[in-house]
Protein backbone atom coordinates (compact mmCIF):
# COMPACT_ATOMS: atom_id res chain seq x y z
CA UNK A 1 0.00 0.00 0.00
CA UNK A 2 1.46 3.31 -1.57
CA UNK A 3 1.04 5.83 1.24
CA UNK A 4 0.45 9.07 -1.67
CA UNK A 5 -1.85 6.78 -4.00
CA UNK A 6 -3.77 6.73 -1.16
CA UNK A 7 -4.15 9.85 -0.38
CA UNK A 8 -4.17 11.06 -4.04
CA UNK A 9 -7.09 9.05 -4.41
CA UNK A 10 -8.75 10.26 -1.32
CA UNK A 11 -8.12 13.84 -2.41
CA UNK A 12 -10.16 13.28 -5.54
CA UNK A 13 -12.67 11.60 -4.00
CA UNK A 14 -13.33 14.62 -1.68
CA UNK A 15 -12.67 17.35 -4.45
CA UNK A 16 -15.46 15.84 -6.31
CA UNK A 17 -17.63 17.99 -3.73
CA UNK A 18 -15.85 21.21 -5.50
CA UNK A 19 -16.86 19.77 -8.96
CA UNK A 20 -20.73 19.98 -7.63
CA UNK A 21 -20.29 23.47 -6.68
CA UNK A 22 -18.45 23.93 -9.77
CA UNK A 23 -21.68 22.27 -12.19
CA UNK A 24 -24.02 24.78 -9.91
CA UNK A 25 -22.04 27.75 -10.65
CA UNK A 26 -21.73 27.20 -14.46
CA UNK A 27 -24.59 25.25 -15.42
CA UNK A 28 -27.45 26.47 -12.22
CA UNK A 29 -29.71 23.72 -11.31
CA UNK A 30 -30.31 20.45 -12.58
CA UNK A 31 -33.45 19.40 -13.99
CA UNK A 32 -35.14 17.00 -11.33
CA UNK A 33 -34.56 13.61 -13.89
CA UNK A 34 -30.72 14.51 -14.09
CA UNK A 35 -30.14 14.66 -10.09
CA UNK A 36 -32.53 11.47 -10.18
CA UNK A 37 -30.46 9.57 -12.29
CA UNK A 38 -27.25 10.49 -10.88
CA UNK A 39 -28.29 10.20 -7.54
CA UNK A 40 -29.30 6.70 -8.38
CA UNK A 41 -26.05 5.86 -9.80
CA UNK A 42 -24.25 6.94 -6.94
CA UNK A 43 -26.25 4.70 -4.95
CA UNK A 44 -25.71 1.60 -7.09
CA UNK A 45 -22.23 1.95 -6.85
CA UNK A 46 -21.87 2.69 -3.67
CA UNK A 47 -24.85 -0.41 -2.70
CA UNK A 48 -22.49 -2.79 -5.29
CA UNK A 49 -19.23 -1.95 -3.79
CA UNK A 50 -20.77 -2.68 0.23
CA UNK A 51 -22.47 -6.03 -1.14
CA UNK A 52 -19.46 -6.70 -3.53
CA UNK A 53 -16.24 -6.21 -1.90
CA UNK A 54 -16.88 -4.21 1.62
CA UNK A 55 -18.42 -7.26 3.64
CA UNK A 56 -17.00 -10.14 1.83
CA UNK A 57 -13.85 -8.27 2.66
CA UNK A 58 -14.81 -7.49 6.43
CA UNK A 59 -15.94 -10.69 6.95
CA UNK A 60 -12.38 -12.28 5.72
CA UNK A 61 -10.25 -10.14 7.64
CA UNK A 62 -12.27 -10.52 10.65
CA UNK A 63 -15.01 -12.40 11.80
CA UNK A 64 -19.07 -12.67 11.88
CA UNK A 65 -19.15 -10.84 15.45
CA UNK A 66 -16.71 -7.98 14.51
CA UNK A 67 -18.42 -7.40 11.30
CA UNK A 68 -22.12 -6.75 12.76
CA UNK A 69 -20.39 -4.74 15.35
CA UNK A 70 -18.79 -2.73 13.06
CA UNK A 71 -21.96 -2.21 10.34
CA UNK A 72 -23.95 -1.56 13.35
CA UNK A 73 -21.33 1.28 14.08
CA UNK A 74 -21.30 3.13 11.41
CA UNK A 75 -25.32 3.13 10.75
CA UNK A 76 -26.09 4.47 14.31
CA UNK A 77 -23.02 7.01 13.81
CA UNK A 78 -24.79 8.63 10.51
CA UNK A 79 -27.82 8.11 11.83
CA UNK A 80 -26.76 10.33 14.93
CA UNK A 81 -25.50 12.69 12.55
CA UNK A 82 -28.21 13.48 10.29
CA UNK A 83 -31.10 13.26 13.30
CA UNK A 84 -28.73 16.42 14.70
CA UNK A 85 -28.20 18.11 11.45
CA UNK A 86 -32.18 17.43 10.62
CA UNK A 87 -33.21 18.94 14.31
CA UNK A 88 -30.60 22.36 14.09
CA UNK A 89 -31.59 23.18 10.21
CA UNK A 90 -35.33 22.85 11.10
CA UNK A 91 -34.96 25.51 13.93
CA UNK A 92 -32.35 27.42 11.98
CA UNK A 93 -35.04 27.93 9.61
CA UNK A 94 -38.23 28.64 11.69
CA UNK A 95 -36.29 31.32 13.15
CA UNK A 96 -35.19 33.80 10.15
CA UNK A 97 -36.24 35.31 6.67
CA UNK A 98 -36.20 33.37 3.68
CA UNK A 99 -32.70 34.14 2.61
CA UNK A 100 -31.00 34.27 5.84
CA UNK A 101 -32.21 30.29 5.89
CA UNK A 102 -30.96 29.89 2.65
CA UNK A 103 -27.87 30.49 4.53
CA UNK A 104 -28.16 28.26 7.28
CA UNK A 105 -29.25 25.34 5.17
CA UNK A 106 -26.19 25.41 3.16
CA UNK A 107 -23.89 25.99 5.87
CA UNK A 108 -25.98 23.04 8.08
CA UNK A 109 -25.89 21.20 4.86
CA UNK A 110 -22.40 21.58 4.41
CA UNK A 111 -21.78 20.37 8.23
CA UNK A 112 -23.24 17.35 8.01
CA UNK A 113 -21.32 16.99 4.35
CA UNK A 114 -17.93 17.63 6.53
CA UNK A 115 -19.28 14.73 9.34
CA UNK A 116 -19.96 12.07 6.60
CA UNK A 117 -17.07 12.90 4.95
CA UNK A 118 -14.30 12.03 7.92
CA UNK A 119 -16.03 8.09 7.61
CA UNK A 120 -15.67 7.81 4.36
CA UNK A 121 -12.06 9.15 4.64
CA UNK A 122 -11.74 6.67 6.99
CA UNK A 123 -13.17 3.99 4.44
CA UNK A 124 -11.03 4.81 2.17
CA UNK A 125 -7.83 3.98 3.74
CA UNK A 126 -9.40 0.60 5.46
CA UNK A 127 -10.30 -0.14 1.70
CA UNK A 128 -6.49 0.00 0.75
CA UNK A 129 -5.35 -1.41 3.50
CA UNK A 130 -7.35 -4.51 2.45
CA UNK A 131 -6.71 -4.22 -1.48
CA UNK A 132 -5.54 -1.51 -3.57
CA UNK A 133 -8.96 -2.66 -5.79
CA UNK A 134 -10.96 -2.48 -2.83
CA UNK A 135 -9.71 0.99 -2.21
CA UNK A 136 -9.81 2.44 -5.48
CA UNK A 137 -13.77 0.98 -5.84
CA UNK A 138 -14.66 2.67 -2.55
CA UNK A 139 -12.83 5.82 -3.53
CA UNK A 140 -14.89 5.84 -6.73
CA UNK A 141 -18.12 5.53 -5.37
CA UNK A 142 -17.53 7.96 -2.87
CA UNK A 143 -16.74 10.85 -5.80
CA UNK A 144 -19.56 9.55 -7.47
CA UNK A 145 -21.83 10.29 -4.23
CA UNK A 146 -19.84 13.62 -3.17
CA UNK A 147 -21.07 15.15 -6.87
CA UNK A 148 -24.32 15.75 -6.14
CA UNK A 149 -23.77 16.54 -2.40
CA UNK A 150 -21.78 19.55 -3.47
CA UNK A 151 -24.37 20.56 -5.35
CA UNK A 152 -26.73 20.08 -2.40
CA UNK A 153 -24.27 22.69 -0.53
CA UNK A 154 -23.82 25.24 -3.26
CA UNK A 155 -27.48 26.13 -4.28
CA UNK A 156 -29.09 27.01 -1.05
CA UNK A 157 -26.13 29.24 -0.55
CA UNK A 158 -26.20 30.83 -3.57
CA UNK A 159 -29.96 31.62 -3.29
CA UNK A 160 -28.95 33.24 -0.05
CA UNK A 161 -26.62 35.74 -1.69
CA UNK A 162 -23.02 34.06 -1.24
CA UNK A 163 -20.44 35.16 -3.90
CA UNK A 164 -19.11 32.36 -6.08
CA UNK A 165 -16.03 32.19 -4.63
CA UNK A 166 -17.13 31.95 -1.39
CA UNK A 167 -19.27 29.15 -2.48
CA UNK A 168 -16.52 27.38 -4.05
CA UNK A 169 -13.94 27.87 -0.52
CA UNK A 170 -16.25 26.13 1.33
CA UNK A 171 -16.84 23.36 -1.02
CA UNK A 172 -12.45 22.97 -0.88
CA UNK A 173 -12.64 23.17 2.73
CA UNK A 174 -15.38 20.33 2.87
CA UNK A 175 -13.64 18.28 0.14
CA UNK A 176 -10.38 18.22 2.86
CA UNK A 177 -12.37 16.64 5.33
CA UNK A 178 -12.34 13.31 3.40
CA UNK A 179 -8.10 12.76 2.97
CA UNK A 180 -7.86 13.75 6.68
CA UNK A 181 -10.25 10.53 7.64
CA UNK A 182 -8.09 8.69 5.12
CA UNK A 183 -4.90 9.92 7.29
CA UNK A 184 -6.41 9.19 10.23
CA UNK A 185 -6.99 5.33 9.18
CA UNK A 186 -3.97 5.10 8.27
CA UNK A 187 -2.56 5.75 11.86
CA UNK A 188 -5.14 3.66 13.31
CA UNK A 189 -4.20 0.60 11.36
CA UNK A 190 -0.73 0.93 11.57
CA UNK A 191 -1.69 0.93 15.43
CA UNK A 192 -4.02 -2.16 15.05
CA UNK A 193 -3.82 -3.83 12.09
CA UNK A 194 -7.24 -6.06 13.17
CA UNK A 195 -9.06 -2.68 12.85
CA UNK A 196 -9.39 -3.27 9.32
CA UNK A 197 -12.10 -5.95 9.17
CA UNK A 198 -13.92 -3.46 12.05
CA UNK A 199 -13.14 -0.68 9.37
CA UNK A 200 -14.59 -2.15 6.61
CA UNK A 201 -17.62 -3.10 7.76
CA UNK A 202 -18.21 0.26 9.49
CA UNK A 203 -17.47 1.83 6.35
CA UNK A 204 -20.43 -0.41 4.79
CA UNK A 205 -22.92 0.57 7.41
CA UNK A 206 -22.09 4.01 6.92
CA UNK A 207 -22.81 3.96 3.26
CA UNK A 208 -26.35 1.99 3.09
CA UNK A 209 -27.13 4.44 5.79
CA UNK A 210 -26.69 7.19 3.31
CA UNK A 211 -28.04 5.63 0.57
CA UNK A 212 -31.07 4.58 1.58
CA UNK A 213 -31.51 7.58 4.62
CA UNK A 214 -30.33 10.78 1.94
CA UNK A 215 -29.75 9.26 -1.71
CA UNK A 216 -32.84 7.12 -2.82
CA UNK A 217 -35.44 9.26 -1.06
CA UNK A 218 -33.80 12.27 -2.59
CA UNK A 219 -33.81 10.76 -5.78
CA UNK A 220 -37.20 9.56 -5.49
CA UNK A 221 -38.36 12.95 -5.18
CA UNK A 222 -37.36 14.00 -8.71
CA UNK A 223 -38.39 11.15 -10.44
CA UNK A 224 -38.48 7.00 -9.53
CA UNK A 225 -37.96 5.84 -13.14
CA UNK A 226 -34.54 7.41 -13.40
CA UNK A 227 -33.44 6.68 -9.66
CA UNK A 228 -34.03 3.14 -11.15
CA UNK A 229 -31.61 3.21 -14.21
CA UNK A 230 -29.27 5.33 -12.41
CA UNK A 231 -28.77 2.16 -9.54
CA UNK A 232 -29.46 -0.34 -12.16
CA UNK A 233 -26.13 1.45 -14.38
CA UNK A 234 -24.36 1.85 -10.86
CA UNK A 235 -24.44 -1.80 -10.03
CA UNK A 236 -23.63 -2.66 -13.59
CA UNK A 237 -20.56 -0.72 -13.63
CA UNK A 238 -18.91 -2.12 -10.73
CA UNK A 239 -19.77 -5.78 -11.75
CA UNK A 240 -18.66 -5.08 -15.12
CA UNK A 241 -14.61 -3.53 -13.53
CA UNK A 242 -14.89 -6.04 -10.93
Amino acid sequence: MQVPQVLLSSLLAGLATVIGGVIVLFMGSPNDRVLAFWLGMASGVMLAVVALDLLPAALEQGTRLSTIIGFALGVLLLAAIGNSMARRRRGKIRGNGRRDSFIHMGILVALGIALHDLPEGLAIGAGFAATEELGTMLALAIGLHNIPEGIGLSLPLLYGGWKPAQVLALCLIVALVTPLGTLLSLALLQISPQAIAISLAFAAGAMVFVVADELIPTSHDSSRLFTSLGITLGFAIILTVL
